[in-house]
């Protein structure tokens, strides 16, 4: 810098660095550290915790297999559906007049803090149906009130009487039931970002579309999602991360019970209720391992459409 001293900058983001490095990267060095140590962080054990995790024995707090089963169908099916539907919902609200209120009534479940949506939906998924909402509706519909969040049995199970009855993790009722919590309180979030990116689409493209003969669908598939990909990938991405970190829903409404632990609440009780504090960081790596490929991924494309523009 012509006329300026090089490390003025770096005094002015001296704070941040310094805030950064104690509270995430010596807090995340020190997690892989312990990750190769004992149960008690005293002697050296190398890989033994990761093989814990591999072998999956009785010991440990809840099923690991089934947890990492567990995260990858929130992956999926909670990442899909809440795409889809503000996807959906961003093009259906662009084309009413109240529009804004819409958008504001979709997004206020994202004002809410994730406990709170946890125990609201506890009380909406309640067995008795004078209290539970959910079973309230499928006793006016002539069905059975269905234990959402202890049941076990395959989705299709509180909806049409079809074996199987049992069905292997994740594909329960329960895990189904919890990310549907999710998407109530995400789906606002992705229309809000969808809408805006919708919202930067030419209108003369358009109409020129419509002018030469183009049906919705066309325009929708030829068009708006061609332009809006970059956006979608944005969303899509911070979806994934927050699946992967996905805690709170399932502490507070299940607390990993009836086979519904994901990764991040597995690692709590290997750690602070069990005290394996070697296993339980090697869980919490295992985690971060999952989300740093998807962020550097997310980073390079940021780069790549700047170098592009």
């Amino acid at each position: 810098m012509i006329g300026r001293a090089w490390w003025i900058p770096w005094l002015w983001l001296a704070p941040t660095l310094a805030l950064l490095g104690v509270f995430l990267v010596y807090p995340s060095v020190d997690t892989v550290r312990r990750s190769f140590l004992d149960e008690r962080s005293r002697e050296f054990v190398g890989f033994d915790n990761y093989q814990t995790i591999i072998d999956n024995p009785n010991s440990l707090a809840a099923d690991t297999h089934a947890a990492l089963l567990n995260n990858m169908l929130w992956l999926t099916v909670f990442t899909a559906v809440c795409v889809g539907l503000g996807l959906i919902m961003a093009v259906m609200t662009a084309r009413v007049r109240y529009e804004a209120a819409a958008k504001a009534a979709i997004f206020v479940p994202m004002a809410i803090s994730f406990v709170a949506v946890a125990v609201i939906w506890r009380f909406m998924y309640e067995v008795d149906p004078d209290v539970g909402t959910v079973n309230a509706i499928f006793s006016e519909l002539g069905k059975d009130p269905v234990a959402w969040l202890n049941n076990t049995q395959s989705p299709q199970r509180p909806f049409v009487d079809l074996p199987p009855a049992d069905s292997p993790a994740p594909f329960q009722v329960n895990n189904f039931a919890l990310i549907a919590v999710g998407v109530w309180n995400w789906t606002g979030f992705t229309l809000v970002i969808l809408s805006a990116g919708l919202k930067s689409i030419p209108d003369d493209v358009m109409e020129a579309a419509r002018v030469d003969g183009a049906g919705e669908w066309q325009i929708f598939r030829r068009i708006i999602l061609p332009i809006m990909s970059p956006t979608i990938v944005v969303v899509t991405t911070t979806l994934v991360i927050q699946t992967l970190k996905t805690f709170d829903l399932v502490f507070v409404m299940t607390n990993g019970r009836f086979k519904t632990d994901v990764v991040a609440t597995l690692f709590y009780k290997e750690a602070f209720v069990f005290r394996d504090f070697g296993v339980g960081a090697a869980l919490a790596v295992v985690l971060l391992l999952f989300v740093v490929p998807i962020m550097v991924l997310t980073i390079r494309r940021f780069q790549f459409q700047e170098e592009i523009r």
